[in-house]
């Protein structure tokens, strides 16, 4: 006994339309051929969630247009300022003392994310000198030049780890200790103190400047809350449940970018008032089982 077959295959008219084809192969006679429309509508929403899986770790921004410029200002003030001092320092003791190009995208935590505890003045300084550190040892100890690539960055990040400085932009500079060509090699650890210190300790000073001149901004963050803490504290709230909606709209009343999504945030809230609720449960159960064998001895 021959058993049939059932198959769906998409195919396309000459007008682009797609269809499902079903071919019924049955062995009994003639073999039909039916084809249903599919809606054009659920073709488009799945070609968008097949885009959006791509590009799925974007995030639209939710600050506000003035502080876009505040930033992009800063950043420019900070670089032209930190290009200008070394190249003056540079002329003056006749030494050639090159601007990091890590100092770039330093100046983007610095000044679009300066909240981000990457960003603070410890990771920010001491990243980059336990990563010079670290690219020159790597650079002097191990010939092989992809391997000692590697290695500076990957130790790099392990002693920013221990020593709690981490700074993303720290292992680009483990990697012009390496790749920096006979000029860095030949200045030994020297790099680290006379161009990677000079190039930071700048940078950082430039950033507290600017960053506390500027409207609306607190560099460095000292564990504080906004100012709007207070007020909060001072006034009952009525707990209802939040949204997603609510703390897009809460982003957007913060000083500065804060790299944290409204997604991210709503799973941390849900997490925490789990954790609230369980607490409080198991805190209660001792008091209500004191309380039930009291009554039972009265």
């Amino acid at each position: 006994m021959d058993a049939g077959f059932n198959m769906l295959l998409p195919a396309c008219d000459d007008k682009g339309m797609k269809h499902v084809v079903r071919f019924n192969d049955d062995r009994s006679g003639d073999s039909p051929i039916m084809c249903d429309p599919a809606e054009p509508a659920q073709s488009n929403r799945i070609q968008v969630h097949m885009l959006q899986k791509l590009v799925s770790g974007y995030r639209a921004s939710h600050p506000r247009f003035s502080e876009k410029l505040i930033s992009s200002a800063g950043a420019f003030i900070a670089i032209a300022a930190l290009t200008l001092e070394v190249t003056q320092i540079s002329q003056e003791f006749s030494v050639m003392i090159p601007v990091l190009a890590s100092m770039g995208a330093s100046t983007f935590l610095l000044f679009a994310v300066p909240h981000s505890p990457m960003a603070q003045p410890w990771p920010m300084f001491g990243g980059h000198i336990v990563s010079a550190f670290m690219g020159v040892a790597c650079a002097s100890l191990i010939p092989h030049p992809v391997i000692a690539t590697g290695s500076a960055v990957a130790l790099a990040i392990f002693a920013m780890h221990l020593l709690h400085c981490m700074h993303p932009p720290s292992a680009a500079t483990a990697m012009i200790a390496v790749l920096g060509g006979p000029e860095v090699h030949a200045m030994g650890y020297a790099f680290c103190y006379e161009v990677v210190a000079l190039n930071a300790v700048t940078l950082l000073l430039l950033a507290l400047f600017i960053n506390n001149v500027m409207p609306g901004r607190r560099y460095p963050m000292f564990d504080s809350h906004h100012p709007h803490h207070e007020k909060f504290l001072a006034k009952p709230v009525k707990q209802v449940r939040l949204t997603e909606e609510d703390f897009e709209w809460a982003l957007g009343k913060m000083d500065g970018f804060v790299d944290v999504s409204k997604e991210d945030l709503l799973d941390i809230y849900e997490f925490a008032l789990e954790h609230a609720n369980l607490k409080h449960a198991n805190q209660g159960a001792p008091l209500r089982q004191s309380t039930k064998a009291q009554s039972t001895k009265a």
